[in-house]
């Protein structure tokens, strides 16, 4: 007896005889392969498989009776039907909402534009502090500067006057120094002193005073040599 294999699209099940097949339910389109065949075949490409093919009436569905409509009387809302009603107050409701958002638009806009007068104005003020620091800057430097070329001016003309002066005191010192010296000797050397202690005496306070010219001398020679090198600095 010939054997059917059938398929299902993911695999194959068999080998099934006609009794099989007719409990399987095949239907005209399932793909059917048997021994000597080449290629698969729907089943209604088999002769001898037509006599299996089952057919299935549609399913019953009973004839529904029409459902009386029952009228109800229409509600209304002032007047109005009830979704003239909605509709309408919808379109207030819209342009309420519409009025009240461009209402608090402008009112953001001012705002902002109040902002950015405050902050433009706040941004000029500072400029203007800004720019008047500066020019008190400039003014500060200037007056430091004419201030440094006073100082320096002065500084000058007091070496040039001292550099004057100190050669005057150095001749003077240099001829008290000379006249005390001069005097110690004559001191030392004379004979009209016949009392020891007061020719020491005499002696002693020459020769401080030879001391303090000498050391003046000095100080007038060491002022003089650095007010010459300070000269020529500022030259």
């Amino acid at each position: 007896m010939k054997k059917y294999f059938l398929h299902n699209g993911t695999e194959s099940s068999g080998p099934f005889d006609l009794v099989e097949l007719k409990a399987r339910k095949i239907t005209k389109k399932t793909p059917v392969w048997f021994e000597g065949m080449q290629h698969w075949k729907n089943a209604e490409e088999i002769p001898e498989l037509n006599s299996l093919f089952v057919v299935m009436p549609p399913p019953f569905e009973p004839v529904a009776k029409p459902k009386a409509v029952k009228k109800t009387k229409e509600v209304q809302i002032l007047g109005l039907s009830k979704k003239t009603f909605f509709i309408v107050f919808g379109l207030l409701a819209l342009a309420v909402g519409s009025i009240v958002f461009n209402t608090l638009q402008d009112e953001r806009s001012r705002e902002l534009e109040l902002k950015n007068h405050k902050t433009e104005v706040a941004n000029y003020q500072y400029e203007l502090q800004q720019k008047e620091i500066e020019e008190q800057k400039l003014i500060v430097a200037e007056q430091e500067r004419k201030e440094a070329e006073r100082l320096v001016k002065e500084q000058k003309q007091t070496i040039s006057k001292r550099l004057i002066e100190i050669p005057d005191l150095l001749a003077v010192a240099q001829d008290n120094l000379e006249a005390a010296e001069h005097k110690l000797n004559d001191t030392r050397s004379s004979k009209s002193i016949r009392n020891t202690n007061e020719r020491n005496e005499q002696i002693g306070l020459l020769q401080n005073e030879i001391n303090g010219y000498k050391t003046e001398i000095d100080q007038l020679q060491m002022e003089l040599a650095e007010l010459k090198l300070e000269s020529e600095k500022n030259k």
